[in-house]
């Protein structure tokens, strides 16, 4: 059996989406090498030995069993897949992502593809700052002083400045400080199925609308002028029992909450059903009623086109839901789009799923949880 080691690995970019290139790094070392130990703050500072834009740079530490030489062939790996691309010739580039093994245990090792501990370390204070956050009393076994004596020793004076923005050692744990989810769409969107198996992977609690429930629901749909207004009463009503119950009882046992909709979608869908008169007096209602209510960290609407939309009520086979046509659907759309536009405040995201399939197609299913990390790395304050 291996031995198990700590490492410490600096990591660095400037070039595009510095803060996801960092925590996509953090996500693969996490897996490929071993587990996240510590995470120090983000520093934004000056290309250094070359003319360039501001880097990004963090330290971690790893608990790994993979040799010094199995290290640097994995992160190497990750700097591929992370978009890096090596220039031959002396001198620094700018980069997506730069990998470096500052430390492995105590360890020295001086060979052609590697030097332990890292030959530059004790020069490089946007090194050296972030190192002192998570290991501040770590003995650089060769000169024989702490990160914090080589810190206030280092004659790089270069200008560092820390960021506000956090990085996590894995999805989940991202994820987990969001605290509440909530994924709207169209009828038929697939909003439910994609809370449902977010709920699954990443143990989050599922608050999801009890539509079935509802008496009226299948009597509108034969009869939408006569029973839109009893229809979307009923649905305030039970939407503001049920979110306010579920939303203020946090599950210890679950990471965050995720829900398959939004308090509001009640003004979307009786802006759409209800005459002008009746509108008014309901959303006199709906505002005494939650005047103060949770809202989700992050706001996802998954957007189908109307043709997938209609394929996709055909294909579940509700009864009462076979005679929706396109019309009512792009009207409920535009609600949706205009209610988004309408809050720029709130952290909304769009994704188009019109030409994915992330039931049946593990990559589609992939590639969206892609688009929520992304955009709550940029949250992560």
């Amino acid at each position: 059996m291996n031995r198990t080691a700590t490492t410490y690995i600096s990591l660095g970019t400037n070039l595009g989406d510095r803060l996801n290139h960092l925590q996509d790094a953090v996500f693969h070392i996490n897996e490929r090498i071993g587990e996240v130990l510590g995470i120090s703050h983000i520093y934004e500072t000056p290309a250094w030995g070359f003319d360039g834009d501001y880097f990004y740079n963090a330290c971690l530490g790893a608990r790994t069993q993979l040799s010094p030489q199995e290290l640097l062939e994995q992160l190497l790996q990750i700097e591929i897949l992370l978009g890096r691309e090596r220039k031959t010739g002396p001198g620094y580039t700018s980069r997506t992502i730069d990998l470096d093994i500052l430390y492995y245990d105590r360890e020295i090792l001086h060979s052609d593809p590697l030097t332990i501990p890292h030959p530059n370390l004790a020069k490089r204070r946007f090194v050296l700052k972030p190192l002192a956050d998570i290991a501040p009393q770590f003995y650089h076994p060769e000169i024989n002083k702490d990160t914090r004596n080589l810190l206030q020793e280092c004659k790089d004076k270069s200008d560092i400045q820390r960021t506000a923005h956090k990085l996590y050692p894995s999805r989940l744990a991202l994820f987990s400080q969001l605290h509440f989810i909530s994924i709207e769409g169209n009828i038929g969107s697939g909003k439910t199925t994609l809370a449902n198996m977010m709920g699954n992977d990443f143990n989050a609690k599922l608050i999801l609308e009890r539509f079935a429930d509802n008496p009226f629901l299948p009597k509108f749909y034969g009869d939408q002028s006569r029973f839109a207004f009893p229809l979307e009463m009923s649905f305030l009503a039970d939407r503001y029992q049920q979110f306010t119950d579920d939303t203020s009882q946090y599950d210890l046992f679950k990471n965050f909450m995720v829900s398959d909709y939004d308090i509001h979608k009640s003004l979307i869908f009786a802006k759409v059903t209800l005459q002008e008169e009746e509108f008014k007096l309901y959303r006199k209602l709906f505002g005494l009623m939650y005047k103060e209510v949770q809202r989700p960290k992050i706001y996802i609407y998954l957007y189908q086109n109307t043709d997938r939309l209609i394929q996709n009520i055909r294909q579940r086979g509700r009864s009462y839901e076979q005679n929706i046509g396109p019309a009512y659907l792009e009207k409920i759309n535009q609600g949706y789009l205009d209610y988004i536009k309408s809050f720029p405040e709130q952290h909304n995201l769009i994704i188009d799923i019109s030409k994915m399939d992330f039931v049946e197609n593990p990559n589609d299913y992939e590639l969206i949880l892609e688009r929520i990390q992304k955009f709550a790395v940029k949250l992560s304050i």
